[in-house]
């Protein structure tokens, strides 16, 4: 029989205040909260208007941008903005089309016309490409894309017509709040660790072993199959490990933050990262390196 480890119930710490954002405390509302009562302010997502209060309609961080007001949710589904990198799993396959889920209130598009073909081809889609899309993708899939259009009712428009985008092989896949992602110039990075990851603005984050050549001629379709060693295995755990540790203590997930992380887990085994008192240690020990580097 399998040991079972059982724990007693602890008081959680109260957050420091080095924990908080370096430009200084939010202002935090709930639902209900009066945000302002000065009429020269104008509405913007998550308020309405009541007796001439401007309140919130959703938990979150109030945003201000000259008179607009607005309430940044802190937990929502994925809203996509053209640019955003993301990484989806296919859940259908249409006309001319697959249906992707990225973690959004809608199913997000990816149109036969927004791909690139096996081998890079450029040149009108043809009948026998609309015939053969199952062979490019089929439902279950993973892809890396990004954003190309926004819809009026906020869907979203893919394309992978780079060859850093396409058919995803093997890795890990860790779903976290979009919220906790941080946006940068580049979403795709090798880690020195050995592995890389690809950290999706719509929250999922694909972790995978560094491969050791780009395939420029595969037009993202091809797969690597091959059994993956031990060692990278290992690597890519660990990894996944710091990455559900990072969120529990609600820490920003960017690629120095993750490093940061890794190496501060290196003195334990890979599943004791997910006890409580192990994760708080490692992500205390990350906060604090990622303080000393922003000072």
């Amino acid at each position: 029989m399998a040991a079972i480890t059982m724990r007693l119930p602890v008081a959680r710490k109260a957050v420091g205040a080095s924990a908080s954002s370096r430009g200084g405390e939010k202002h935090l509302v709930a639902p209900g909260d009066t945000i302002t009562t000065d009429t020269g302010y104008m509405r913007g997502h998550g308020t309405y208007v009541d007796e001439e209060k401007l309140i919130a309609s959703v938990a979150g961080a109030v945003e201000r941008v000259n008179k607009l007001v607005c309430v940044k949710a802190l937990k929502t589904r994925y809203n996509g903005e053209v640019g955003d990198i993301v990484v989806g799993r296919i859940t259908e396959v249409q006309q001319k089309r697959w249906k992707v889920e990225t973690n959004s209130r809608l199913d997000s598009v990816l149109l036969l016309s927004s791909m690139n073909l096996p081998g890079g081809e450029l040149r009108r889609r043809s009948a026998e490409d609309e015939l053969a899309m199952r062979d490019y993708l089929q439902e279950g899939d993973l892809i890396s894309a990004e954003v190309q259009s926004v819809f009026s009712d906020g869907a979203v428009s893919l394309h992978t017509r780079s060859l850093k985008y396409g058919k995803l092989g093997q890795g890990v896949l860790v779903q976290v709040s979009p919220s906790l992602v941080k946006r940068q110039k580049t979403h795709f990075h090798d880690l020195p660790c050995g592995a890389s990851v690809i950290l999706g603005n719509n929250g999922f984050i694909w972790i995978y072993p560094t491969p050791e050549q780009k395939d420029e001629e595969a037009g993202g379709f091809t797969t690597n199959l091959e059994p993956v060693p031990l060692s990278e295995r290992e690597v890519i755990s660990r990894l996944r490990n710091c990455i559900v540790a990072l969120v529990t203590q609600k820490l920003m997930l960017f690629d120095t933050s993750i490093l940061y992380c890794y190496e501060a887990s290196l003195p334990h085994q890979i599943k004791d990262i997910l006890k409580p008192e192990v994760m708080e240690e490692i992500v205390l020990e990350t906060r604090q390196r990622l303080l000393d580097l922003e000072g």
